[in-house]
């Protein structure tokens, strides 16, 4: 009947095997770029931990990939970063060799930045020649790609703003640059496990479990958000005491500001409340997500990452903690970055199978209405 229809089996075969093999390429190569968008976001954390985002006072898209390499080059390099605002209000007498050690943060950053660029644009273009890439995925990866260009302009977008008057920062502009950095690595791993997925029997989930998958990445989402927040106003450096704030647990001076709502916006001592009081919010629903998804007729692979996803966050909120009481050294803040992309990541990891289970329950719901 094949030979009828004029499909020969063994060219279906090997088409098959052909399309199985440029999936599992493009699957590996987005998996590297996936880590490498996880080491840069960290290392942004540490740029911003060590006071460097600032040390670098040019945006040199295609020429700034060396440093300076003579003695006069970082001179000259030293000079121009002493006529902005951060030495002249914070780091005024910095030696030389000082200066290098921060320039160090900032210029690793912008290189993995361009080495990122190139390890998804290189391979893309390739892969595409060797039409190696489903063809419905070809637009959502061009979109990524727009994404980190865009993502590169929001970083200088940021770095501006501490070299006009104020020696820091917009922590409205840090937001948008930590926020899109998650949504580029949030979409690599939906596209990752989107190719993943592989055919199975139909799995159920439950309204509540669905409910709640997406009420908790929500709440991820925002304390991302608030986190950017947190880091941008240097928030995490007053009240270092836990459980309570200076002793209270709203604190002193938390609504301060007129009109009262600015407070969430700039008092660094609310930012802080808030981040605590959704840190809480995400550790509950996370747990009532594992009850939940054990009581109910929820399948293996899902119950294990819930149950991954609930450690992740279990970790995350005792790093939390001890990044206060320690009053944010610089490896503890790094790890907390690291830990919030981890907890992103298996969030975007059960959502995308709570999902993919519902797709099935409608299905099979259709197949049973018919």
């Amino acid at each position: 009947m094949d030979m009828e229809k004029g499909v020969v089996p063994g060219a279906a075969l090997d088409q098959g095997r052909k399309s199985r093999d440029g999936r599992k390429l493009v699957i590996v190569w987005l998996t590297v770029v996936a880590v490498l968008v996880f080491a840069m976001i960290v290392l942004g954390g540490v740029t911003r931990l060590t006071n460097s985002g600032l040390s670098m006072t040019e945006w040199k898209p295609v020429t700034g990939w060396l440093p300076p390499l003579t003695q006069e080059a970082w001179t000259a390099e030293f000079e121009r970063y002493k006529s902005f605002p951060e030495y002249q209000k914070i780091n005024k007498g910095m030696s030389l060799d000082d200066f290098k050690g921060i320039y160090a943060f900032e210029y690793a950053h912008r290189v993995l930045g361009r080495v990122i660029g190139l390890a998804f644009f290189v391979p893309f273009v390739l892969l595409l020649l060797f039409r190696k890439i489903p063809r419905g995925l070809i637009p959502r990866l061009a979109f990524l790609f727009l994404l980190g260009a865009a993502q590169g302009g929001m970083g200088w977008f940021m770095v501006m703003s501490g070299l006009v008057d104020h020696p820091d920062v917009s922590h409205y502009r840090l937001t948008a640059h930590l926020g899109l950095a998650s949504l580029i690595f949030a979409a690599l791993l939906w596209t990752i496990f989107d190719l993943s997925d592989r055919t199975q029997a139909p799995a159920m989930v439950s309204a509540r479990v669905r409910q709640t998958s997406y009420f908790l990445m929500g709440l991820i989402i925002l304390q991302i958000l608030v986190g950017g927040f947190v880091a941008g106003l240097n928030a995490g450096f007053i009240y270092t005491d836990w459980p309570m704030m200076g002793g209270q647990f709203f604190p002193p001076g938390g609504m301060e500001l007129q009109p009262w709502f600015h407070n969430f916006l700039e008092n660094p001592a609310t930012i802080q409340f808030v981040h605590r009081m959704l840190g809480y919010a995400i550790l509950i629903a996370g747990i009532w997500l594992y009850l939940i998804s054990r009581g109910e007729d929820t399948d293996a692979p899902l119950r294990r990452g819930v149950t991954l996803l609930l450690v992740l966050i279990l970790l995350q909120v005792a790093i939390g903690i001890l990044t206060l009481l320690y009053v944010v050294p610089v490896h503890l803040g790094a790890k907390h970055q690291a830990g919030g992309m981890l907890v992103l990541a298996a969030a975007v990891y059960v959502l995308h199978m709570v999902r993919a289970r519902g797709r099935q329950s409608e299905s099979a719901g259709g197949v049973l209405a018919g």
